[in-house]
């Protein structure tokens, strides 16, 4: 809807003391007046700023012309657009609720933005994180993969939020307070979604029509747990790449860790580089490798590896034999790599994270600056290294020890250190009868390549949601998954994806998504091409026709 008959009625009742807009009254009165002018809009917006919410204060309120925004300075962190994007004329609110002190003497509080357009489609759409979050971006709901073209949500008319998890500063000092690790964890979202949910009802003169959830990586965490804990407040989810069960992420992230530094080769001051481990020429022959053996059954060589789950490949198929120093891999290399993809194991060979699919993504960029890096000094950039290091450290394990050395975590012994916050942080549940009830609906996509949280682990995922679900998952919930696609975007897959359409006209139409459209290009390619990508557990067959439209592939189960 524009912004038209239920301006006037927030306008009028905007004060610290107003009522809820919700109410036939008011509804009545807005009948009979004209259209809101600019002045008038700036004014209902500026007056947002006295109102009296629990624990909230309002910072900014202000009314905002057409602009054109920035890139988003966080999108490697939550696979949001790259672009310039042009915005229509809106309200513009910061906040922060629950200002406080913390157990560590730093200042906490959970800061948001929120923008209000003036041509509202009666949505909200609460933007996730990404990382360890403390960050605040723009709230402009783009579709967080970062190859993706589609509209943000704010220029289709959402309501959108974000906000920063409770704390400021990306890094994981946060993790000392007890309330602060609850509020990043999931508390953050519950707060932001009732303050936003009331700003947007004041302003508009009646609460929107349809809530929505979408983010990737922490942000598709966070997506998953808004139907899991607020299973009331929201109609319809997208979780992209979403790292549901992070604590145990965080293991796999030092198991191979530990991996690849110990065949690192060591430079001339006797220091060892985790980022030669592989060399890019490696990496290239192990894609070329599970191309060759895995491409075609799919019905289509084209570098799309589609029938992911039927690809069997070894590494060991690559070792070099006797005399052989080109095109092949040494033994330790080939172990290494065995470790890393059949995942991170007790002394017992217990998995205590998920195993990896073989898949072409293996020698992008994205992969390696999660797994590798490119620092040619003993301080490494992997990710792994870095973000991932510092958040199992400081945050996953109890108790708090900022010494501890992750390329030291006994997979034995230390597990267990990650269990408490696992338990308020990882959105692993399957028992979700009140949004199903509700009429919720959640898509969730995954890269097949990604680096750091497996795609194993979310189709298992998926697989007891339909257990314990009594086969009803499908009715509510699906799962998409990218061959290729490394982390929120990237890597060698079809990454031009538009979930947030497909949600829609699932919430609003009842049309259940069999098939997302992917478009893109692959190295090499002088022309764009599109494949639908499946609802799990059915996978795109080529059927004959253009190889480079979606329109030859059809969906299929696999053969068992």
């Amino acid at each position: 809807m524009s912004f038209t008959k239920h301006s006037v009625a927030a306008l009028l009742a905007l004060t610290v003391s107003a009522p809820s807009l919700g109410n036939d009254q008011s509804q009545a009165r807005s009948h009979h007046r004209s259209p809101p002018d600019t002045a008038t809009l700036a004014s209902a917006c500026s007056a947002l700023a006295q109102v009296d919410l629990p624990g909230t204060r309002i910072e900014r309120a202000e009314w905002q012309g057409p602009q054109v925004l920035k890139p988003d300075a966080f999108s490697a962190m939550t696979g949001s657009t790259r672009q310039y994007s042009r915005i229509g004329a809106q309200c513009f609110i910061r906040g922060i609720i629950n200002p406080r002190t913390g157990a560590d003497g730093k200042p906490y509080g959970i800061r948001f933005e929120l923008r209000l357009p003036a041509q509202w489609n009666d949505k909200f759409l609460f933007q996730g994180g990404g990382g360890t979050d403390g960050f605040l971006a723009a709230a402009l709901g783009s579709v967080p993969f970062q190859g993706s073209t589609a509209t943000p949500a704010l220029m289709r008319g959402y309501a959108v939020v974000s906000q920063d998890g409770g704390h400021d500063g990306t890094d994981t000092s946060f993790a000392q307070d007890q309330q602060a690790r609850l509020d990043y964890a999931y508390a953050s979202t519950g707060q932001v979604t009732t303050a936003a949910k009331q700003l947007i009802a004041r302003f508009y003169g009646t609460p929107a029509h349809k809530s929505y959830f979408m983010g990737c990586s922490n942000g598709g965490r966070e997506a998953m747990m808004a139907a899991q804990r607020y299973p009331t407040d929201f109609d319809g989810i997208v979780a992209g790449n979403p790292g549901f069960r992070l604590s145990y992420a965080s293991i796999g992230e030092a198991w191979d860790s530990q991996q690849f530094m110990r065949i690192a080769p060591v430079n001339s001051q006797g220091q060892k580089i985790v980022a030669n481990a592989f060399s890019q020429a490696d990496l290239d022959l192990v894609s070329r490798a599970v191309v060759a053996q895995c491409d075609a059954k799919d019905g289509l060589e084209d570098g799309i590896l589609n029938a992911w789950e039927q690809c069997s490949f070894r590494p060991s198929t690559l070792q070099c034999k006797p005399g052989q120093t080109q095109d092949c891999l040494s033994a330790d290399k080939i172990d290494a790599l065995t470790a890393v993809f059949e995942g991170a194991k007790n002394s017992r060979g217990e998995n205590v994270y998920a195993s990896w699919p073989w898949d072409a993504g293996i020698n992008t960029p994205g992969w390696r600056m999660w797994k590798l890096g490119t620092s040619q000094t003993a301080q490494s950039n992997a990710i792994n290294l870095t973000m991932g290091a510092a958040a199992l450290r400081d945050y996953f394990m109890t108790p708090y020890d900022r010494s501890f050395d992750v390329l030291k975590f006994d997979f034995d012994r230390d597990v267990e250190r990650v269990r408490q916050t696992a338990a308020i942080n990882d959105a692993d549940a399957t028992f979700l009868t009140t949004f199903n009830a509700r009429g919720g609906k959640m898509i969730v996509v995954q890269g097949v390549s990604d680096p750091v949280f497996s795609a194993h682990d979310i189709r298992d995922w998926y697989r007891r949601l339909e257990r314990d679900m009594s086969d009803s998952a499908p009715g509510f919930a699906r799962l998409f998954m990218v061959p290729g696609m490394t982390h929120c975007g990237g890597g060698s897959g079809l990454g031009d994806i538009d979930p947030l359409t497909a949600l829609e006209q699932w919430t609003d139409e009842g049309v259940a998504p069999t098939q997302i459209l992917a478009k893109g290009t692959l190295p090499g390619d002088t022309a764009p091409r599109s494949q639908p990508i499946c609802s799990y557990p059915q996978m795109a067959v080529y059927r004959g026709g253009a190889e480079r439209s979606a329109a030859s592939f059809e969906c299929r189960k696999p053969a068992e």
